[in-house]
């Protein structure tokens, strides 16, 4: 383009002076024609000496010459001009084709960073679609004044194009041929592969794809894994860094919303490539169990084996799916019929959104077509704990993870005292599992939180004062309304010193003070975090970016009848993986399947819940007795599964009937059995816990969707036949 306008500079002097002596000429003969008769024979016209022509047949013989020998010099220069170019772009294009030579002798004799030069550079021959995209703005103006220059340097300026963009610092064995993403795959064959040369995919805009015919996507479903190949899990690491540089579907961590979108993807589109990448070094797992039914296990290799008895006796692993589910990913690009793979240990530490592709840290870098980030959440610590010092911190678990499970199992076997600091869901299930423990180890268990009761966040206070009490059965000492002043490390002891003036004395603190989602990448791939809720903004349809979408906990989205929320639950992640995995393959459906949470305090106790519960809003509990099928243990037993959300259906349930008698508080008593608790704003139902109450939630979705004001909720409650013996 600068040769363009180089010769355009030089043309248009010339190009003026012929135009400016052809004005003087015509303002010239038109003076003299002026006193001219007006008819004239044409010899007049002519350059010899014909009479009337008042010397304008000199001027036009001037005239001629001059303009004669602009176009000859305008057109000797032009052609001097693209013979150079010529040579140049020759030259150019002798030079790249010798680059993959020169990488080779790079390669042999040393172990420096390669530079990764794209086919299209090698070869001329190569798809120009987006360079005439991108060059075309440019040349606009310059093309229509000379399009025939443009139409000979426009190849090499689209060789210098396409060499701009940065090399990536990659080994040979990273680089598979992949074909456009836009056309369908065809595989070489391995030995057709290896010696072609890397393949950058073009970068194309996303499309509106049309809603496939596939029926609707399941529920993510749990396979069974052998103990066998679920100890392979965790040594299951690709080898070193032999992946695809370019897949379909990029998923960004490795929890329950990433394997339910890979689930999602491949049942709507079975020939899908899905590629997972993970910090963790395991496989895709589910985290309930962490805090629940592991803890009650009676084998004593389970944090071994990760294998655990259900309420209902049944026995499982916490994978998702066995090691042999999943392709190697370095197989993931030559698979006729693509597959999910898993790149374990591995850190996502920046995102280019516009050139769609992501770096690792170890350097490496992806690029995708579609991209789902489902990053979870960090654990968040107390500050008084963090400025406490190594000591303290040594002694500190912050709960999340498999290898935090094993951790605290370890520690629960070694010292006298553990103390859980929260009072939400984990921290009431770890202290029943713990205390469960604490007979048989001699163990103390204490939980300290700054709300009245366990769960006080949650249930309204008659509940948590209820739950608080079955906490201490378990054999947990609970102290209340404890704020934390300072911790400390004194004579081989951690000391809490309570805002209040109160101690407690501990070997080790498990912090359990909620989640913080986790938005590394926001900065980088300049996505919006929201400020109320954290985590990252995203539309009904769990969309932030014309080809990026967030699930689980990460997730800041708009419910269509809630309005915006972010959930951190495990139904919360197989609902929203599910469903952005339904949209990366085109449905483009809004978020309206109320997801639930559920929590165990042990196997006699236990609560669903959906909605907005939050104890600030006012609420109507409806109670009644229990029975002994009134238990999380007999729920399991009767649904066959230990994680109660899989046995959720979608299912239409009966819309409530409006009672028009007045509204009546249930007067409270000690002993809550089971019941129904409605969370209510603006008159209207936004949450419901089910207490001891299982396999209604379809019923609770179904209320809350409807959004209807009721005059007796008494009426609502029956639906969910609590009254039944």
């Amino acid at each position: 383009m600068l040769k363009c306008r180089t010769a355009w500079n030089k043309l248009a002097p010339l190009a003026r002076s012929s135009s400016t002596v052809c004005r003087r000429n015509v303002r010239g003969t038109g003076l003299t024609n002026g006193r001219t008769p007006i008819c004239v024979p044409a010899t007049h016209m002519s350059s010899g000496a014909g009479g009337g022509g008042g010397g304008g047949g000199w001027d036009n013989t001037i005239y001629a010459v001059l303009v004669g020998a602009a176009c000859v010099g305008g057109m000797t220069l032009t052609y001097k001009t693209l013979k150079e170019d010529q040579r140049r772009y020759e030259e150019r294009i002798a030079e790249i084709a010798s680059r993959p030579h020169r990488q080779e002798a790079l390669t042999s004799s040393e172990p420096a960073e390669l530079e990764v030069v794209p086919s299209s550079e090698a070869d001329p021959t190569a798809p120009e679609v987006e360079v005439e995209a991108e060059v075309a703005p440019e040349v606009e103006v310059e093309a229509a004044v000379a399009p025939e220059v443009e139409a000979v340097v426009a190849p090499e300026v689209e060789a210098e194009l396409i060499a701009a963009p940065a090399t990536e610092a990659v080994s040979p064995s990273e680089s598979t041929e992949l074909p456009p993403v836009d056309e369908p795959v065809v595989e070489a064959p391995p030995e057709e592969a290896a010696a072609a040369p890397p393949v950058d995919p073009p970068v194309v805009e996303e499309a509106v794809l049309a809603e496939p015919t596939a029926p609707e996507t399941p529920p993510v479903e749990i396979s069974e894994a052998s103990p066998a190949l679920v100890s392979e899990s965790a040594e299951s690491k690709p080898s070193s860094a032999t992946f695809p540089s370019h897949v379909p579907y990029l998923l960004i961590g490795g929890g329950t919303a990433s394997f339910a979108a890979a689930r999602s993807i491949r049942a709507r589109d079975p020939n899908a490539k899905v590629l997972i990448v993970t910090e963790e070094p395991d496989l895709p797992y589910m985290r309930p169990p962490l805090s629940k039914e592991l803890w009650f296990s009676d084998d004593s290799s389970v944090t071994e084996t990760l294998r655990f008895k259900q309420w209902n006796g049944k026995e499982r692993s916490i994978y998702f799916q066995p090691p042999s589910f999943y392709i190697k990913a370095e197989e993931l690009g030559s698979s006729e019929n693509g597959g999910v793979a898993v790149l374990t240990g591995r850190k996502v530490v920046h995102m280019d959104v516009r050139g769609n592709k992501i770096k690792m840290d170890d350097g490496s870098e992806i690029s995708y077509d579609k991209c789902l980030i489902a990053t979870g959440g960090i654990p968040r610590n107390l500050q008084v704990i963090e400025r406490a010092g190594e000591e303290v911190m040594k002694r500190t678990t912050l709960f999340r993870k498999i290898e935090d499970f094993k951790a605290l199992d370890k520690v629960s076997r070694n010292v006298k005292s553990i103390t859980i600091i929260g009072g939400g869901f984990l921290g009431s299930e770890l202290a029943c599992a713990l205390g469960r423990k604490s007979s048989e180890f001699g163990l103390e268990v204490v939980q300290m939180f700054p709300e009245k009761g366990n769960m006080g966040k949650v249930l309204p206070e008659y509940l948590s004062n209820w739950t608080t009490e079955r906490v201490k059965r378990e054999g947990v000492k609970i102290i209340s309304e404890a704020l934390v002043k300072s911790v400390s490390f004194i004579d081989d002891e951690l000391e809490i010193t309570l805002k209040d003036g109160r101690v407690v004395k501990t070997d080790h603190i498990v912090s359990a003070v909620g989640l913080e989602p986790n938005v590394d990448l926001a900065k980088s791939a300049g996505l919006e975090v929201d400020s109320d809720f954290g985590g990252y903004r995203v539309n009904a349809e769990l969309q932030a970016r014309s080809n990026i979408w967030v699930a689980g906990d990460a997730a800041c989205f708009y419910d269509i009848r809630l309005g915006r929320r972010r959930v951190e639950h495990h139904d919360h992640a197989v609902v929203s993986g599910r469903l952005a995995g339904e949209n990366m393959t085109g449905t483009s459906k809004p978020y309206w399947h109320q997801s639930m949470f559920w929590s165990d305090l042990g196997p006699d106790v236990g609560y669903e819940a959906i909605g907005i519960v939050d104890s600030s809003l006012p609420t109507v509990g409806v109670f009644a007795k229990a029975t002994a099928k009134d238990t999380p243990k007999a729920a399991a037993e009767q649904s066959g599964t230990g994680i109660r959300s899989e046995s959720e259906t979608e299912d239409t349930a009966t819309s409530p009937v409006a009672s028009t008698s007045p509204a009546t508080v249930v007067e409270h008593k000690d002993d809550y059995g089971k019941g129904v608790i409605f969370y209510l704003r603006d008159k209207v139902v936004v949450g419901i816990v089910l207490w001891n109450v299982f396999n209604r939630m379809p019923v609770a979705r179904k209320i809350i969707k409807d959004g209807e004001e009721h005059a007796d909720l008494n009426e609502v409650a029956k639906l969910f036949n609590i009254h039944e013996d």
